[in-house]
């Protein structure tokens, strides 16, 4: 598996593009949200439980909506990512929010340079493991930052619908991690028609790369549970059934588009 060896400075500026124009749209809904409206969903926090006094990392955070979501509810939150205006935005809200999240950018593989305490529960959801190359070092930060009987608490697209295309119409790409995919992207999830055009490198992880990288570094799998519909209308193609349940047109409840994963150490 070839990686690409600047794509980390690619995916940035991809990021630090979609920034500005996810911050302003309906899809996060920011002025509800500093407002007190939570950004979590039931998947997860049902697995994290009560996390009132928990200190909390946030891997691969955006602009923070989630960390400062859990710092609500009485965490104390690290979070984590590579877009440097993504992070400028998380810290100005939890300063202007007043809660105890923190920020810090950089690339996941280099956190261990970065911080050096242990945490109650590492947290990361929803598009994440995509934008990395190797799971065996992602699974190693994971055990590294975890605290002894911590909880890793993990909800993930699922790696079906990433072989498909755009349109989720066809298979496109390999279920496996054979190479990095190298797109152009026009739009984003939440404005499928903005002029926003950036490069992207990512890699689909297939179910026994991310079972196998968590148990070689000493995690137990606890739960693990796939479902049928996606809490986001992030993809072309998709209706509503209900709140926060969404699922594609033309193949409904067919295939399975998250899975979550709670481990401990």
């Amino acid at each position: 598996m070839k990686e690409i060896e600047n794509y980390i400075e690619i995916n940035r500026k991809l990021w630090n593009a979609k920034t500005p124009i996810h911050v302003k749209s309906d899809f996060y809904e920011n002025e509800i949200f500093l407002k007190g409206k939570s950004s979590l969903k039931s998947i997860e926090t049902d697995l994290m439980g009560d996390v009132a006094g928990k200190s909390i990392l946030h891997l691969q955070c955006h602009f923070g909506q989630d960390s400062i979501s859990l710092a609500r509810l009485g965490a104390k939150v690290t979070g984590i990512d590579l877009s440097d205006e993504a992070i400028k935005v998380a810290g100005k809200m939890a300063n202007d929010l007043n809660v105890d999240a923190k920020f810090i950018c950089c690339d996941i593989y280099d956190l261990p340079n970065q911080l050096s305490e242990e945490f109650d529960i590492v947290f990361t959801s929803y598009g994440t493991i995509g934008w990395l190359p190797d799971l065996d070092k992602w699974a190693s930060v994971v055990s590294r930052f975890l605290k002894k009987n911590g909880k890793f608490v993990f909800v993930e697209f699922h790696p079906f619908i990433w072989m498909l295309d755009d349109n989720f119409e066809k298979f496109q790409f390999s279920y496996f991690n054979d190479e990095a995919i190298v797109e152009e992207n026009e739009g984003t999830y939440t404005n499928f028609d903005s002029d926003i055009k950036e490069k992207s490198v990512s890699w689909n992880h297939p179910l026994s790369e991310v079972f196998s990288n968590l148990l070689n570094h000493g995690l137990s799998i606890t739960h693990f549970a796939e479902y049928d519909f996606s809490p986001y209308n992030c993809f072309q193609n998709l209706e509503k059934l209900e709140n926060d349940k969404f699922r594609f047109k033309h193949i409904p409840s067919k295939i399975p588009l998250l899975y979550s994963i709670l481990a401990t150490k």
